[in-house]
């Protein structure tokens, strides 16, 4: 197995033994990685690896068959996810502003709300009726309805709700000129060109304010020129915002350009965990990419050097 040697950052999310069974299907065996703030990790392997799994696991539609996933924060190391573990709560918060959650415990919806997680799908879902600004402004309801003291205030039109409704439109207008969107921000979402749509979708994510961004296969589907202003947009968010991404991708020029740790599964085993370069030179990974044996590889690279002749 590769070995990380990539500069160590402070950790932000702990996989730890995670295992995910359906009957007797075996999705994920335990799997154990970490992803750390300020980096792009990218999860990869050949299809069926179980890569949506663990996405799904993270963000809390499913509930692994074992294991331990927390997201950390302000200062938060190892000993406050044990001291957690051992109380049977959810999550903590302390005075100090660290933080400790418990995912495998926590319905979706708190993991959202609370753990600060966001997701994109491979399958976009805006709304398309709405313009593109409105996306933006919908995905911070959260705090538009607790300044609108649960529709009185909107009712209204309080000034403490108008106070908060002009910060959404500034952070969706923020968003919008990042993402390259502002001159559509009135247009219908659904007219935009796909990878613009897919930059929205990201656009919006980003406006409830994530720890941890994860997307599913950003880059599907896009054109070069689109997935260079996906790129873009991609390595702006951990440099200029308190906000990690971790994805699945397929295309391997995005990993690659992109990612500053790399973890590859094969049948739900991790098989490689370390830098784009190491794992680009993993056998173990040219052999799951190309579907043969670790023995074989060096035949089948020969035999794809000669069909591209």
């Amino acid at each position: 197995m590769t070995v990380d040697t990539a500069p160590r950052r402070t950790p932000l999310l702990h996989v730890e033994h995670i295992s995910m069974r359906f009957g007797g299907l075996i999705a994920v065996n335990d799997l154990s990685f970490v992803a750390r703030e300020g980096e792009i990790t990218a999860l990869i392997g050949p299809n069926g690896a179980g890569k949506t799994t663990v996405f799904n696991c993270i963000t809390g539609f499913y509930k692994p068959t074992s294991g331990r996933m927390a997201l950390v924060g302000g200062g938060a190391g190892a000993d406050a996810v044990t001291a957690l573990t051992q109380t049977g709560k959810r999550f903590a918060r302390a005075d100090d502003g660290s933080s400790a959650f418990l995912l495998e415990r926590m319905p979706d919806f708190q993991i959202a709300a609370e753990a600060k997680v966001a997701r994109t799908f491979q399958n976009i879902r805006l709304f398309a009726g709405m313009t593109v600004l409105e996306n933006l402004v919908v995905a911070q309801h959260n705090r538009l309805m607790l300044a609108s003291g649960y529709t009185v205030g909107g009712l209204f039109g309080t000034r403490g709700y108008r106070a908060a409704e002009a910060d959404a439109v500034e952070k969706a207008k923020y968003w919008l000129d990042k993402a390259g969107l502002m001159d559509r921000a009135d247009d219908p979402a659904g007219d935009l060109p796909y990878g613009a749509q897919r930059r929205l979708e990201i656009a919006r994510a980003m406006c409830t304010g994530p720890r941890l961004l994860c997307l599913d296969e950003p880059a599907a589907g896009l054109n070069p020129r689109e997935s260079a202003d996906l790129n873009a947009l991609l390595r702006l968010i951990p440099l200029e915002h308190a906000t990690s991404i971790l994805l699945i991708e397929h295309d391997m020029s995005v990993v690659m350009e992109i990612s500053d740790h790399v973890i590859v599964l094969e049948y739900g085993v991790k098989i490689a965990d370390g830098t784009p370069t190491e794992v680009r030179n993993d056998q173990k990974v040219i052999a799951a990419y190309l579907g043969v044996e670790d023995e074989e590889v060096e035949a089948a690279e020969q035999v794809v050097a000669e069909i591209a002749r």
